[in-house]
């Protein structure tokens, strides 16, 4: 395993668990928004950092596709993160 494979899925990881505590903080009215909103941004922003860094396309180990599911789950989590803050503010 390559280094940028391990941060990309290390990046996946943190924007999935995002997604299951903005999922939650939903249901919670709210709590675990600000939680989601920074995991989410964590992951996106590394996953965007190992997919501008990546030598080559999806399995040459360079962790291409784990960095594209972290920008995609990343910004799952930071949507939901916002809709369950408003959520708690309205």
């Amino acid at each position: 395993m390559t280094v940028d494979r391990a941060v990309a899925t290390l990046a996946a990881i943190v924007a999935l668990s995002a997604v299951v505590i903005g999922v939650r903080a939903l249901s919670r009215a709210g709590r675990g928004a600000a939680v989601a909103l920074a995991a989410g941004a964590a992951g996106l922003i590394t996953g965007v950092i190992v997919l501008a860094t990546a030598d080559g396309g999806p399995g040459t180990g360079n962790g291409v596709v784990g960095a594209g599911a972290a920008v995609v789950l990343g910004l799952a989590a930071i949507v939901l993160g916002i809709v369950a803050r408003r959520r708690r503010l309205a």
